[in-house]
């Protein structure tokens, strides 16, 4: 048991969702490998439901905001945060995983960007310092947090004044893709646990198919 708890908690940090299954999931299940991981991760259909472009734009980030991508996996949001925050920003990819970091980093050096940073993280503690992040962005992963109430502080601790806390996550109900319903938060219940961990909810985005994306600000 205590295995197949650390392997959720290694993908937890990777967000996507752990696997397509088209509404079937008696089929759910968990990759073998951070290989078979980084292969869903980086799998081109992903792009048509998760609209990255519109997600990163929505943010509107500013060129030289500090970012942190919390379970960055290879990438797949790091890389394009890089990007929009150019050479006087910096973007921290933050996993517990190695080798998904790994890839990350090399393809960081492949795209030249050298304000990536990755960052190895324990599934209780992000490993940021405090007040450095204008922005913390979380995809797919809170709903695989098994303490959030311990692991909310050190979201609020990271962010400089004024910063944002960006939550995408799956709608609670059957879907295409994603984990089951049973493992999946409600929007209504994430509002509700970040207000009691001392956020506010400051703006949303309707845009996703099969997700809410929330932004919140410490109260």
């Amino acid at each position: 048991m205590l295995r197949t708890l650390l392997i959720s908690l290694a993908l937890t940090v990777a967000g996507i969702p752990q696997e397509t299954h088209h509404g079937d999931y008696k089929k759910h299940r968990l990759p073998h490998s951070a290989e078979e991981y980084a292969k869903m991760l980086e799998d081109p259909t992903r792009e048509s439901w998760q609209k990255p472009h519109q997600v990163v734009e929505a943010l509107e980030l500013r060129p030289g905001s500090t970012v942190a991508d919390i379970g960055a996996g290879t990438g797949y949001f790091a890389l394009r945060f890089a990007h929009w925050v150019g050479a006087e920003g910096k973007v921290l990819a933050v996993d517990i995983d190695p080798k998904l970091l790994e890839r990350a980093r090399l393809a960081g050096e492949a795209q030249k960007l050298a304000n990536l940073v990755t960052v190895l993280a324990a599934p209780d503690d992000p490993h940021l310092g405090a007040r450095t992040v204008d922005v913390i962005f979380l995809c797919d992963v809170i709903h695989h947090i098994e303490n959030r109430p311990a692991y909310y502080p050190w979201l609020a601790r990271a962010l400089k004044p004024a910063g944002r806390l960006a939550i995408v996550d799956f709608h609670k109900r059957p879907l295409p893709v994603g984990p089951p319903p049973a493992m999946k938060i409600a929007r209504e219940d994430m509002i509700g646990e970040l207000e009691s961990a001392g956020f506010r909810l400051a703006g949303e985005h309707t845009f996703l198919p099969h997700q809410y994306y929330l932004v919140f600000e410490v109260k």
